[in-house]
């Protein structure tokens, strides 16, 4: 275990609700890496996870818990397994989907 994992909190167990594609809420979110209007990138304990859709918000947010609750009308959800560092989100999720 490295310096950096030892200074992450440690986070639940990580569960994703999407109701009728307008809210959702998520657990287990470690950070919040980027979101705008279009897309919202959290790195939670299984991995990266994109939400892309339109008018998106993020209306609750407690690190301490995990927990986020995101709104807007949601199109796609996406995992990966890998953890980007911190401050390369984008650059990771370009090598993804580019």
């Amino acid at each position: 275990m490295n310096l950096e994992e030892r200074q992450m909190p440690k986070a639940q167990n990580h569960k994703l609700v999407v109701n009728n594609r307008k809210t959702s809420m998520v657990t287990g979110v470690l950070d919040v890496l980027s979101f705008d209007l279009n897309e919202i990138l959290l790195e939670t304990d299984q991995g990266m996870l994109m939400v892309k859709g339109t008018d998106m918000h993020v209306n609750r947010l407690n690190l301490e818990k995990g927990e986020v609750d995101l709104s807007g009308n949601i199109d796609s959800i996406a995992y990966s397994q890998s953890h980007a560092a911190r401050g390369q989100g984008q650059h990771f999720w370009d090598k993804l989907f580019g």
